[in-house]
């Protein structure tokens, strides 16, 4: 059975930052994309980053381009995402996930079939 395991979330100001990590672990897996999602208190889990592994490609929403940066650790299994610049805005439960799906959009979280437990981001203004 293959895990995924967030780490690196907490509480921060404004204008800080957080450095998030997603580690797979239990059997080996092959998957296309990893990606990350947040999901605000009475919102909707939204698409935040992805990475594909074919072309080594990012994917970002527009309300975190050129504050966030997803990223691979050596492993193809660990993925990371850089969070500058937060604001209150960016508070919510952060998810990481995994995509076996070959092809599809990889901003729906329809193509992801592995979840992590998730780890909580809170900004404080």
């Amino acid at each position: 059975q293959v895990q995924l395991v967030e780490s690196g979330g907490g509480l921060v100001q404004a204008g800080g930052s957080l450095r998030l990590s997603c580690a797979a672990s239990g059997r080996t897996f092959s998957n296309y994309a990893m990606g990350w999602f947040r999901q605000a208190p009475g919102k909707e889990r939204e698409f935040v980053s992805a990475l594909l592994w074919s072309g080594s490609s990012t994917l970002n929403a527009d309300s975190v381009k050129g504050r966030f940066t997803i990223s691979s650790g050596n492993a193809k299994n660990t993925v990371y995402l850089q969070m500058n610049s937060l604001g209150p805005e960016d508070t919510a439960v952060y998810y990481c996930a995994a995509s076996r799906q070959f092809g599809g959009r990889y901003s729906s979280p329809n193509v992801y079939d592995i979840w992590g437990q998730g780890t909580q981001v809170t900004v404080s203004s």
